[in-house]
């Protein structure tokens, strides 16, 4: 039987209630969590930190994705929404919004001023839920090798395998490989079937899988666990998470898809500042692989400030501030507009 990469969605559209702050038991902010916020103060990303997605297409047009540098890479699927109540839409937005929505939108907008490479596997049903979008391994397989040729530099992937095991997983293992050889990090949802094992992405040891917690920094019960997730993995938060939705309203939602770009944002946000690491400095300072030695199924709660303190000890900060950033991107921006060579074929700008 083939095996298909499904849309991580899960509790995704289930409603999530949030934890007041002094309601019986300690919650805070998402981003307060995981340590970003003093890592935000720092730096809003930079324009030469590309991230990609591997998701649903994005809805480009939304408000506070207006003044995110967005491209696409031309394929099979728009990366932009044709139907805006697809479930395909719907989810990629939402993701998007995490990463690159505008600050001081109801969004985390965790890293604005990097360039969102978007790669949409999962095509647009209608209605929003007729079926959950799939895609095959070896779909996946051709989006993680797109995105590397297309310069990436962390991948931001929320598919998971179901289905018994077939032959599509060696394409994909071996272009996870590629990744690895490229020094392209990459960032998997661990799923939300609340079961306890790996498949081919989480069990790959240059990916770094993510399971949803809550607001305390609790495992969410139905996150996929494992001994490979524990090992190499991050929990992050995935519950009550509000982000960029497509119907005007700003629902909080969860789940391991919602929990994914916050660690991928902390990268990016980390290369930002020193651009000067490897990927292998980057991969070993988020996840504490210096400093932690695991045996249990889940993994340790992100920490972005000490992973910020970690590559501190040992790389030089180059720190950015966003009007110092904003004049270099316009002027970017205006030799952009004044080539007259045709574009590349490897990404499309949809906007900036």
């Amino acid at each position: 039987m083939l095996r298909r990469a499904r849309l991580i969605t899960g509790s995704y559209y289930k409603q999530h209630s949030v934890v007041p702050r002094g309601s019986g038991g300690q919650s805070v902010s998402p981003l307060d969590l995981v340590k970003l916020t003093p890592l935000m103060n720092l730096t809003s990303g930079r324009a030469e930190v590309v991230i990609a997605l591997i998701d649903g297409p994005v809805l480009t047009a939304h408000a506070d994705l207006a003044s995110a540098s967005i491209r696409e890479i031309p394929g099979r699927l728009a990366g932009t929404c044709a139907r805006a109540d697809s479930t395909a839409c719907m989810h990629g937005t939402f993701v998007a919004g995490i990463l690159c929505a505008k600050r001081g939108s109801a969004a985390p907008a965790i890293c604005p001023n990097c360039t969102l490479l978007v790669r949409p596997i999962f095509a647009e049903g209608t209605p929003a839920n007729a079926h959950m979008p799939s895609a095959t391994p070896e779909e996946l397989a051709t989006a993680i090798s797109d995105c590397i040729d297309g310069g990436a530099h962390v991948i931001n992937l929320s598919a998971a395998l179901t289905q018994p095991s077939s032959k599509g997983e060696h394409k994909l293992e071996e272009a996870l490989d590629y990744a690895a050889r490229r020094g392209v990090i990459v960032v998997a949802a661990a799923g939300n079937q609340g079961t306890v094992g790996s498949t081919a992405i989480t069990r790959h040891p240059w990916v770094i899988p993510v399971i949803a917690c809550d607001l305390r920094g609790r495992p969410l019960g139905y996150s996929n666990l494992g001994s490979s997730i524990g090992r190499r993995g991050l929990s992050a938060p995935g519950d009550g998470i509000i982000s960029c939705t497509t119907n005007g309203q700003s629902p909080t939602f969860g789940g391991t898809s919602a929990a994914a770009p916050f660690v991928t944002g902390a990268i990016a946000l980390l290369q930002s500042i020193f651009p000067d690491a490897t990927s292998a400095d980057l991969k070993i300072g988020v996840t504490r692989g210096h400093v932690l030695r695991r045996s249990a199924v889940v993994p340790p709660l992100l920490d972005a400030w000490a992973a910020y303190q970690a590559l501190l000890t040992t790389h030089s900060a180059e720190v950015t501030s966003d009007r110092q950033h904003e004049e270099n991107k316009n002027q970017d921006r205006g030799q952009r507009e004044a080539r007259t060579t045709a574009p590349s074929r490897a990404s499309t700008w949809i906007h900036q």
